[in-house]
């Protein structure tokens, strides 16, 4: 009798032994499992990840439409892209070491297009020189070659500066001249206006506007419209996002 009850109580300790190890063997493989899964990054969504992060500014914001922004009133001293008169104004305070700022360039060169004389694009300077040191100069170098150039001269030179600069405070300082050059400007004139510092102050003041006005990175953005709508535009917002934003302004300036 006490033989067969311990082959019994052996029978279930045994039994009992083979679940537990069963479960934890089980339970251990899904843990395993996760772990891996967790660990496994497919290639694909890494890139489109990466794409998505890089594809806007870090500032990017919903728009808010506002009366109470500090802005300087657009003027002729300003250099204006597109129809001086169109009764939609974008004002971009931009970084030309900035990538966000050169991503979106084009978009504004695009909007411009898109809405001809309904949309004008507005230039002024906000050079974050904490990352981007030559930026200031860069600012100053894109004033003297609207002094030599005009309005023309200017964007032509911002353009180029956007198409060759590899951002990110790498552009070498001793192209600027050479940049100058190929918009057909002379290059001594240039560097005498670049060497004076002339237009230190000025890019400050942009600096100062812009910092008044809202902006905390770069490209800040504000859109006015000509019943006094301010739309501040925090980074690097694609065609279609302005485009989102624009169709609906231009209709209720009765302009479309």
């Amino acid at each position: 009798m006490d033989q067969e009850e311990n082959k019994t109580q052996s029978s279930h300790a045994f039994f009992k032994t083979t679940v537990f190890l069963l479960i934890l063997f089980v339970f251990g493989f899904f843990l395993l499992l996760g772990i891996v899964l967790r660990g496994r990054v497919n290639p694909a969504t890494l890139l489109v990840s990466q794409e998505k992060k890089e594809s806007a500014s870090p500032n990017v914001q919903p728009p808010l439409v506002s009366s109470k922004i500090k802005l300087q009133p657009v003027t002729n001293k300003d250099w204006i892209r597109g129809d001086v008169n169109a009764p939609i104004s974008v004002v971009e305070f931009s970084d030309l070491e900035c990538p966000f700022c050169k991503r979106f360039h084009p978009t504004m060169m695009r909007v411009v297009e898109e809405y001809p004389g309904k949309v004008n694009w507005v230039y002024r300077h906000f050079p974050i020189t904490s990352i981007h040191p030559k930026a200031l100069k860069e600012a100053e170098a894109a004033e003297c070659a609207g002094e030599l150039g005009g309005n023309e001269g200017f964007w032509k030179y911002i353009d180029l500066i956007f198409e060759i600069t590899p951002s990110n405070n790498n552009l070498n300082l001793s192209l600027l001249p050479t940049i100058a050059e190929r918009i057909g400007l002379n290059r001594e004139d240039f560097d005498a206006c670049l060497s004076s510092g002339k237009y230190t102050k000025k890019v400050q003041d942009h600096y100062n506007q812009a910092i008044e006005a809202g902006g905390t990175g770069t490209p800040y953005s504000v859109i006015v419209t000509s019943d006094g709508k301010k739309i501040p535009i925090a980074g690097a917002f694609p065609f279609e996002q302005m485009k989102a934003i624009l169709d609906p302004l231009v209709r209720g300036q009765g302009k479309e």
